[in-house]
């Protein structure tokens, strides 16, 4: 008799009656209470909490686990944008099945799901399920975590977390306050590849938000939800320097900035400090105290308005709109501040600036090379009164009067008909022009000028007469004369409130085409 063989056997058999004392039975699964059941079925003998659920295809074909994810949004704080990050609370739920826990025909009476919170959740096997772009994350609930946990009768779990997390969020500000940002929550799986685990969203709404929901500084305008499969290398971390491809989840909510804020605290003061800046336009030009005092403080006021509203935002290389209106305002206040040291400049000139014709080209042609104009109606002068002497000497020899030495000042020529005779107003003007021009040509006192007047208007009237009776003779120095006789001469001061009260249309009308293209581009591009 073999005794080895017969000693064998008697240990199989005592091993096997001690595993089946140690396996606990299911039958009458009715008469067990909620928590007898699931400690038996989730026994170490039948349930391995480490490995996942296995199924198999009708050809023996091991199959993959689906697990099916719902989220419920109930308060979302508002995008930090110096951090480039948002906030969500939310309520994340997930859905297996596990053939395992199926106690439908163990228990046949009972139909309600099994309900447990943490403690079910961890006797169970879990999907491992991360956010991708989490910067930080944690189940709420104080001394018990917010966890529900449901086992079906046909094995379905459904496992329900409350959760907040902060989400990394890139922002593009190129059109802030303008924007709109697209920020999105991604859930991948972490242990498994999509030959162990698939995400799938719920097909009847896998992203709900709370009706309370509201946020401060952004209007929610619409969101999506989106399928993929990521690609991991042995160069990417992210899944514990694992190889494959991973299943991922991910919503995306589409955000629109409200600008009322920005167009009560920033925008309108702002267009309000480059109108003030213009006051100056109405002082006069040598009010240096007054003038400067207005301009730097309008322009240190806005810096500071603008310099609050940036800091709030993260330094990035490209340039938002904001920083092309702050831009735009410090030009226009600077341009002002230009525009008094410009006037004031020529106010405090001694000398009266020539001026061919009476308009913006020419005046601040004079006025920006006024030695070169002067020197040329020095010479245009000198020419004229060398003419006049010389007529005057010839008269004077044919009549055989007296000569007398004075100057003579040639006037633009008017045609009068035989008879006609010269106003006391037209008479007035002609002899005021030439008092003045006399002045600017030569640099005589006042006294000097107008004790030449009289004489000057007298010989341009007698020109005139002249004129008048040789009709036809001598067109071409007639028109000579009127060619060198058309210049007028202004002060520096009547010249410096020209340029104020040009200024005082120039900037709005710049400003108002500024605000038509930056609103054009804000709101048509």
């Amino acid at each position: 008799m073999d005794w080895s063989l017969i000693i064998s056997i008697l240990i199989n058999c005592l091993y096997a009656s001690a595993l089946d004392d140690d396996c606990p039975t299911l039958a009458d699964g009715d008469s067990l209470s909620q928590t007898q059941l699931l400690d038996r079925l989730t026994h170490g003998c039948r349930y391995d909490r480490l490995e996942r659920p296995i199924t198999y295809s009708e050809s023996g074909q091991r199959l993959p686990v689906d697990v099916y994810m719902r989220a419920y949004i109930y308060f979302m704080q508002n995008l930090e944008a110096h951090d480039l990050q948002f906030k969500i609370y939310a309520l994340l739920q997930m859905r297996y099945l596990d053939p395992r826990l199926n106690f439908r025909n163990v228990s046949p009476k009972r139909r309600q799901p099994i309900l447990g919170e943490q403690q079910l959740r961890d006797s169970l096997w879990m999907p491992h399920i991360f956010l991708a772009n989490e910067r930080d994350s944690s189940i709420l609930g104080l001394t018990e975590k917010d966890i529900l946990t449901s086992i079906s009768p046909d094995g379905t779990v459904i496992v329900s977390n409350r959760i907040k997390a902060t989400l990394y969020c890139w922002l593009n500000l190129k059109k802030f306050p303008f924007d709109e940002q697209h920020c999105s929550t991604i859930l991948e799986s972490w242990m498994y590849n999509t030959s162990e685990l698939v995400l799938h969203w719920e097909q009847k709404r896998p992203i709900t938000y709370d009706g309370a929901l509201h946020l401060t500084e952004f209007v929610l305008q619409r969101s999506w939800s989106n399928e993929t499969v990521i690609n991991a290398d042995l160069s990417d971390l992210r899944h514990g320097a694992f190889a494959g491809n991973y299943s991922s989840l991910s919503f995306t909510v589409h955000l629109t900035r409200v600008v009322g804020f920005y167009l009560m605290d920033y925008f309108l003061p702002s267009m309000l400090i480059v109108a003030i800046s213009w006051v100056s336009f109405w002082l006069q030009a040598d009010q240096a105290p007054p003038r400067i005092t207005l301009g730097t403080s309008t322009l240190l006021t806005f810096i500071t308005l603008a310099s609050a509203q940036g800091k709030t935002l993260p330094k990035v290389s490209y340039i938002k709109v904001s920083e092309v209106w702050f831009l735009g305002c410090t030009i226009f206040i600077f341009g002002s501040m230009v525009e008094f040291a410009f006037v004031n400049t020529i106010w405090r000139r001694k000398k009266s600036v020539p001026v061919k014709k009476l308009n913006s080209k020419h005046i601040l042609k004079s006025t920006l090379s006024p030695n070169l104009l002067r020197r040329r109606s020095h010479a245009r002068s000198r020419s004229f009164s060398g003419t006049a002497l010389q007529k005057a000497a010839d008269t004077s020899s044919l009549g055989g009067a007296g000569f007398n030495n004075y100057l003579t000042v040639n006037l633009p020529i008017t045609t009068i008909k035989e008879g006609q005779v010269l106003d006391e107003q037209r008479t007035r003007n002609l002899q005021k022009l030439d008092v003045n021009f006399v002045e600017s040509a030569f640099g005589m006192p006042r006294g000097a000028a107008q004790s030449t007047g009289g004489i000057s208007a007298a010989s341009s009237t007698q020109t005139l007469t002249n004129n008048n009776r040789n009709e036809g003779g001598g067109g071409v120095d007639h028109q000579e004369e009127i060619d060198l006789s058309g210049w007028t001469t202004l002060t520096p001061q009547e010249i410096a409130m020209w340029i104020d009260s040009r200024a005082r249309f120039v900037f709005p009308l710049a400003f108002l085409v500024f605000n038509l293209f930056f609103w054009t581009f804000v709101y048509c591009i």
